[in-house]
């Protein structure tokens, strides 16, 4: 059985994102925020933004794709309701941030989109929040609807492993969906399935077989019915307007992973255990040594020097 634990170590520091890229983020993220304060302040003193950075980088899982691009959620947050639409709110934001980047800001459904190209994306969801009432997340030409975004962090922080390996799996399998794409589901929904996988196995000490547990755990949940369902407000199902295509496709190429992991699992050769991986990880993931681990295993313990070989035990 070829343990591949070593590599998974690898590929988690090829998927993260690198210290220089993460530095030119926050000045990015200063400046898109220095300009909202100064424009909001000049053209709509009424109003007084507030920023909060939410999502993958609140729960360390951001990865950065095949492509090297990676992205920021940093929020927009107005302790007043607003007396101009969702839609005119969002706009403001994009107007503030106009011209920050060569690329003209995305007026996206649920966010304003900083595109800085060929390195990395922050997007701006805007919300307002009241006593007693939700926070409010401004929807392009659908008003606003209630959102969260801290209490999902929340949710997914209090059930964190202490050695990290939650965090790792959510990595692998957006990194996963990155390689495969074709419409394969969000970030914020694998994560989901993981953390809800991760309540009902055993977490292993070694990534692969971890990994294939939790896509296993998935399946069956999946199987028993099709949802990913928002764990706190607004509670929605993430599932709910797949296409019977999109669906087919996931599941598909979840079913094929599955059967990869197993045979890589049972694989004594780490090169060829390897090979299972990377058709699914994509080439980051690196290639194994051509070792075969059950006869080394053999000679180690012939021989009285098991202690040498790392896997044996």
């Amino acid at each position: 059985m070829a343990n591949c634990n070593d590599l998974f170590k690898k590929f988690q520091e090829e998927i993260s994102i690198p210290a220089k890229k993460k530095e030119r983020m926050m000045t990015s993220k200063k400046g898109l925020r220095d300009r909202i304060r100064k424009d909001f302040k000049e053209k709509h003193p009424g109003y007084s933004p507030k920023f909060y950075v939410q999502g993958s980088d609140k729960m360390k899982t951001p990865i950065r794709t095949k492509d090297d691009i990676c992205d920021l959620d940093d929020g927009v947050y107005f302790m007043r309701e607003p007396d101009v639409t969702a839609t005119t709110l969002q706009q403001w934001v994009k107007d503030a941030v106009k011209g920050y980047t060569d690329t003209e800001p995305e007026h996206r459904k649920k966010c304003i989109r900083n595109i800085f190209t060929n390195d990395y994306e922050i997007d701006m969801p805007v919300y307002y929040k009241v006593d007693g009432k939700e926070y409010q997340l401004a929807v392009k030409d659908n008003g606003f609807e209630d959102s969260d975004p801290k209490a999902m962090v929340d949710w997914f922080n209090a059930r964190k492993d202490k050695t990290g390996m939650l965090i790792n799996s959510v990595k692998d399998m957006k990194a996963w969906c990155d390689h495969k794409r074709n419409k394969m589901p969000s970030g914020i929904s694998m994560t989901i399935l993981a953390t809800n996988a991760k309540a009902r196995i055993v977490y292993n000490e070694r990534e692969d077989i971890t990994l294939r547990d939790t896509l296993k755990e998935i399946k069956k949940a999946l199987d028993s019915k099709f949802e990913c369902v928002v764990p706190v407000t607004p509670k929605d199902d993430l599932f709910a307007n797949y296409t019977s295509e999109r669906k087919n496709n996931f599941l598909t190429a979840l079913n094929e992973f599955i059967e990869d992991a197993d045979k890589a699992l049972k694989e004594s050769n780490q090169l060829k255990a390897s090979k299972f991986w990377r058709k699914h990880l994509g080439e980051r993931f690196p290639e194994g040594e051509d070792k075969d681990e059950n006869r080394l295993s053999s000679i180690g313990i012939a021989t009285g020097a098991a202690t040498s070989i790392p896997w044996v035990k």
